[in-house]
């Protein structure tokens, strides 16, 4: 019966572009990989708000291994400045290795990095409002914004990853592809706070604990999330249930008088880039489209010198369901 399951590469349009192995496939690179594993990483930062700055911290805490420096720009003078003094004093003492240092660098040197991470957003709906999803009312406003700086990423000639971590993630990383940027260059930073949600609601509900050490997410950031309780004893009903909480949760801080902005520049951030950096398995989004037909889909993947190894098990049929609609709502934004 598991040998007539269907995999995530079954919704991959672009087979000349993949390598199967037993249980996951590369996308191969478009052109040669220049995103060396071997050698720690220059991150420059665009936007320095609540999710920026609360990435900022985190990379600074977190990247001692994995990154040589933190360049941050924005608009704003006086929050650079605070920035770069104030996470520039966030130091362990009488370390033996130095944590990245961050320096401030104008708009001109925003591409001589080896990751670019967009935390730019216009149009934040503020709290207290009546709208429903507050990502997809980002759209249009944000897709703007990120194709400013995909077309200067692209006129720079930059061969380094384009992070996008503000929302909705999976159609700014559409956006920013369109501009003419290599399928491997662009990923998405959504799913990782949705599978740490699901991880949290895992812990507090016995129902649920399968997650912990079974459990997968899929999809994006968002209402057509996909978690699943289990691969080997999947429970669509169950599965659904911890769906609808992990999607409400940021809804139900907004209900509290805050923006849910530290799980997600966290986890969704800092955590699962300094993962890519690494070639560690985390969550993100990878094209699955061809030419400019497909969409980002969240998934478990890593960066590897072959290319990004995506997580390719055998699925229940209804969780390949819920994925495939999840995959068809993204392709038809716009």
């Amino acid at each position: 019966m598991k040998n007539n399951r269907k995999r995530l590469s079954n919704l991959f349009e672009s087979p000349e572009c993949m390598n199967r192995k037993a249980d996951s496939f590369f996308i191969r690179p478009q052109r040669e990989n220049p995103f060396s594993l071997r050698k720690k990483k220059r991150v420059n930062l665009l936007a320095l708000g609540d999710v920026g700055g609360m990435l900022l911290i985190g990379l600074r805490l977190l990247g001692t291994e994995a990154v040589s420096s933190i360049g941050i720009c924005d608009l704003n003078e006086k929050s650079i400045l605070r920035f770069e003094m104030e996470a520039g004093q966030i130091q362990a003492p009488f370390a033996r290795e130095r944590m990245p240092r961050v320096e401030i660098i104008s708009p001109e040197r925003l591409f001589d990095c080896d990751i670019f991470v967009f935390c730019a957003s216009k149009g934040v709906p503020p709290v207290g409002s009546r709208v429903e999803d507050v990502r997809m009312a980002q759209l249009k406003a944000n897709s703007q914004l990120v194709e400013v700086f995909a077309e200067k990423a692209v006129s720079r000639d930059f061969r380094g990853l384009f992070a996008v971590v503000s929302d909705p993630v999976d159609p700014l990383c559409k956006a920013a592809l369109l501009c003419g940027l290599k399928r491997e260059q662009v990923q998405g930073y959504g799913l990782g706070v949705m599978n740490s949600r699901g991880i949290y609601f895992a812990e507090k509900n016995e129902r649920f604990r399968q997650y912990l050490s079974e459990g997968r997410a899929f999809g994006p950031h968002g209402e057509d999330l996909v978690l699943a309780n289990s691969l080997e004893n999947y429970d669509d009903e169950l599965s659904r249930e911890l769906t609808k909480l992990a999607v409400q949760s940021n809804l139900k801080t907004r209900e509290l008088g805050f923006k849910p902005y530290i799980a997600p520049a966290l986890s969704s951030g800092a955590l699962s880039i300094l993962a890519t950096a690494s070639g560690q398995w985390h969550y993100s989004s990878v094209y699955f489209g061809k030419g400019d037909c497909g969409a980002f889909l969240g998934v478990k993947n890593r960066r590897t010198p072959y290319g990004i190894e995506v997580e390719d098990l055998p699925l229940p049929q209804k969780l390949y369901e819920r994925i495939e609609s999840a995959y068809g709502h993204l392709r038809a934004l716009r």
